[in-house]
């Protein structure tokens, strides 16, 4: 009966302005299976004439279009941001309801609960607790297994964790209610503005929105054609579809402003929305809705040809009061204040000006890179229709060069404010997302990132600004009362926004929140940032620090293997992220400690530190500890240091093979720095060679990324990279096309197959595996050692010709290179000039021969042509 209600309502008004409930009470396969119906019974909501892409569609083909309005959030609708703010659009005619964010919204912490202490033990807990850490140890090197069963005595409940929460609904209503004909929406990616056109009889209306970064405001403008007026318009706001939120205080500011008051929850963390209308000879009016409590108020807008409506929004979150200065209240002021500053600028510039500001803004951060892979565009089939007709390993060169240049936008949209991009980047609909929509940080976020370097997106101070203020200061704490280490800062596998440093108990508890490598995975891409960037100035005041912060607390952490005493230094108890075993030395915490600590002695001198006994003991203990790279039983790479791998486990993470990708510890394997071990009492020395076919075997028990475990994007964009990093073209491009058919919404979103979550992780990745195959320059041990730089390493050839220029490489190397008919054609490399100091030799490798060798002194340039 609801369905049929909801289905009435949309055809007597020929618009889908139930799309909340439509999202809620439909699946996709449901949804196209009525349109079919519909059109089958002559019934047609909307009439689109339009044979092809808009006119003021990118004629290179870069964005997504569509020829009906979006009615299911995470499918649908179309992604537009800032950093600061977010909005999703589903491209309405009548009404336009478009979701809201604000980066910080979140429920829970200490908003929420006065007491919240990031879910950590009492200080007076820490002796107590180290005895438990030490029975645990005791007990997992005892084991004839080297496993036990759980840790919970050390872990604490996640209470009030919180979640990042959807910020309502702008509802923008034209008075209008003709037949609407010529319907088409779009994202241009070329200049990050989403776009709707219908007609209304002998009218065009044309809609467009797009958050600027400068002014840290969304617009959203509206205009008709030949410069009709426009019928009336009218704004209001709404939390009506989303559950959980208090009614908020809507008032009117002055007589073209709305004033959004609210708290996520009561208590909770307070939220403000300016909204202020802009009609150039129209009349704006803004009026309470009498008798509503709380208060409510609309903005009107009559005998305008022209209207454009900006918003900014904030809440009194301060991520830099996350210390015990402020007793980790995080709490800042009412952001009021700074919202009318914010509001009064943006409003002191022409619609034109602001729109070609924000153009300008995003073009000059994005297209320092450029992709070619030769794809030819499909401007008369809508994204969705590409997308339903797209097949596994047949490909297709366009769709996928669209959504490498999807990924990189949703990057730029979302990382450039105060907090990093989440685990859905920037936008979520619900008031409790899926998992919180947090930072989950034993591969999602630092999946979010991994293209950020290679595609010269400079998008991360926000990330190294959040760990700095929100990992750091409570993650010393958790150090020192958890792991009774007074060095350095620690956090485990998920974190929110107010410092929760501290081991979460919950379920299973271990495989998830057992991880206190996720410090040194992002010390990881602090190291990266300096090294394509050679930013010194930075390095010293931030990168370093943080580093040697991190190195120090996994310098006191490691301990002698008193299981196999073999003499190595070991982590325990450690958890392979997400496995169940509990055990000692798994492969992914020592592969990542030891890259940690030669990014350390590779960054010591250019960071002016004088300790020399700290630089020292990370020599002296990197040379002692387990590298984390056994050959078990059968073939494989071990994920523990215990041979229990499973040949039929295809578990969603590829932890053990951090070394393969996104690190090196694998991929530039060296036998004099990391051959040497005891296997069964027998010294062993292994090979490069043996230690790459260990990880392909490895790599191919693991499957697809299809397991009962999960049937997510990620893994299988995962999957792909480490197949590159092979070298092996057919199954990186088999796992990298099996992601877009399996896990791509048609607005290309990245969901899990099974329940249509959305998780932003794999947009995100996507982009660093296709470049993966097209160029790898991974990291090595030593500066000394030659950076091996290698072109079309897995080049499918579906994209037989193509272009990249722009990419950066270590060591402040930037690259143009260009292939066609399978083979490379030219490449130039250029040094930045700001490298003394820290010049290294690169060997340039193509089809198995060295093209080139140079070193990278400041300035130099060359290009070959010759293969």
């Amino acid at each position: 009966m609801e369905v049929l209600q909801v289905l009435g309502t949309c055809l007597s008004t020929c618009f889908l302005q139930t799309f909340t409930t439509l999202r809620e009470i439909l699946s996709y396969s449901v949804r196209a299976l009525l349109k079919r119906l519909l059109s089958a019974l002559g019934i047609v909501t909307y009439v689109s004439l339009i044979p092809s892409a808009p006119p003021s569609f990118p004629s290179s083909g870069n964005g997504l279009w569509y020829t009906a309005p979006g009615t299911i959030w995470v499918q649908d609708f179309l992604p537009i941001g800032n950093g600061y703010l977010g909005a999703m659009l589903p491209g309405g005619t009548s009404q336009e309801a478009t979701q809201l964010n604000i980066e910080s919204l979140w429920s829970g912490g200490p908003f929420q609960d006065p007491s919240y202490n990031g879910g950590n033990h009492l200080p007076s807990q820490q002796t107590n607790i180290a005895k438990k850490m030490q029975n645990i140890r005791e007990a997992i090197f005892s084991s004839s297994t080297g496993t036990i069963d759980n840790i919970d005595d050390i872990m604490t409940p996640g209470d009030t964790y919180g979640s990042y929460a959807s910020a309502g609904h702008l509802l923008a209503t034209l008075d209008s209610t003709g037949s609407v004909s010529n319907y088409a929406r779009w994202l241009d990616l070329d200049e990050a503005v989403s776009r709707t056109t219908w007609s209304d009889g002998s009218t065009t209306f044309l809609r467009e929105s797009f958050c600027s970064h400068p002014l840290q405001a969304c617009v959203q403008y509206l205009k008709s054609t030949a410069s009709h007026v426009l019928p009336a318009v009218t704004y209001a706001y709404s939390v009506a579809a989303v559950d959980g939120l208090p009614a908020p205080n809507v008032t009117c500011l002055d007589d073209r402003t709305l004033s959004i008051r609210n708290y996520v929850s009561i208590p909770g963390m307070l939220y403000e929305i300016l909204a202020q209308a802009q009609a150039p000879g129209g009349l704006i009016s803004c009026s309470a809705v009498s008798g509503a409590s709380p208060p409510n108020a609309t903005l009107t807008v009559l005998g305008a040809s022209e209207v454009w409506i900006s918003w900014v929004g904030g809440t009194n979150y301060d991520m830099t009061a996350g210390n015990a200065a402020a007793n980790y209240s995080f709490q800042g002021p009412d952001p009021h204040n700074n919202l009318v500053a914010l509001l009064s600028s943006a409003n002191r510039t022409s619609y034109a000006e602001m729109l070609n500001g924000h153009i300008k803004d995003y073009t000059s951060l994005v297209t320092p890179f450029s992709l070619s892979l030769g794809q030819t565009p499909d401007l008369n089939t809508p994204t969705d229709q590409i997308l339903a007709g797209y097949r596994t390993f047949a490909g297709d060169a366009y769709l996928e060069w669209v959504t490498f240049n999807y990924g990189r936008y949703l990057l730029a949209s979302s990382a450039r404010g105060t907090l990093p991009a989440n685990l859905q980047g920037l936008w979520a609909d619900g008031y409790s997302n899926p998992w919180g929509a947090d930072y989950h940080s034993n591969i999602n976020i630092q999946m979010n990132y991994w293209v950020a370097e290679m595609s010269n997106l400079d998008v991360t101070r926000s990330l190294f600004d959040y760990i700095e203020n929100t990992w750091g200061p409570r993650g010393a704490y958790t150090a020192q009362v958890l792991y009774n280490i007074s060095e350095g800062f620690v956090t485990h596998g998920e974190m929110n926004i107010f410092g929760h440093t501290g081991m979460k108990l919950g379920g299973n508890s271990a495989q998830w929140s057992n991880y206190p490598e996720s410090n040194a995975w992002m010390m990881i891409h602090a190291w990266d940032h300096f090294d394509h960037t050679n930013d010194v100035q930075w390095w010293k005041t931030q990168g370093w620090p943080l580093v040697k912060s991190v190195a120090s607390f996994h310098l006191e952490k490691l301990i002698e293997d008193l299981h196999f005493n073999d003499s190595t230094l070991v982590t325990a108890p450690c958890n392979s992220p997400e496995q169940n075993p509990i055990t000692l030395g798994c492969a992914h915490a020592q592969q990542l400690i030891w890259q940690l600590f030669n990014a350390i002695e590779n960054g010591f001198e250019a960071a002016g530190d004088t300790d020399i006994a700290f630089l020292d003991a990370i020599i002296s203990k990197r040379q002692q500890m387990d590298k984390g790279l056994r050959i078990g039983r059968w073939g494989q790479l071990q994920e523990w240091k215990v041979d229990m791998d499973g040949p039929d486990d295809t578990h969603r993470h590829l932890s053990h093979l951090i070394g393969l990708y996104p690190g090196y510890a694998i991929a530039s394997y060296s036998p004099v720095l990391q051959g040497g071990l005891v296997v069964n009492g027998t010294f062993t020395h292994y090979t490069k060679e043996q230690v790459l076919n260990a990880a392909e075997t490895s790599l191919f028990h693991r499957g697809i990324g299809r397991g009962p475990d999960a049937d997510a994007g990620w893994e299988k964009v995962w999957r792909a990279a480490a197949w590159a990093q092979l070298a092996n073209e057919t199954e990186f491009y088999k796992e990298l096309t099996h992601t877009i058919e399996r896990n791509f919404a048609p607005n290309l979103f990245s969901i899990y197959n099974d329940d249509g979550i959305f998780q932003i992780d794999a947009n995100l990745g996507y982009p660093a595996a296709v470049l993966n195959a097209l160029l790898q320059a991974p990291d090595v041990a030593n500066i000394n050692i030659p950076l091996q730089v290698t072109l079309l390493p897995a080049l499918p050839p579906t994209w037989s010709a193509g272009e990249i220029k722009g990419a950066r490489i270590r060591g402040g190397i930037t690259l143009d290179f260009a292939w066609n008919d399978g083979r490379l054609t030219t490449a130039t490399f250029t040094v930045d000039e700001n490298t003394a100091g820290r010049e290294r030799d690169v060997i340039v490798n193509y089809g198995g021969q060295v093209i080139i060798e140079f070193r990278s002194n400041g300035g130099y340039s060359q290009t070959v042509s010759s293969f």
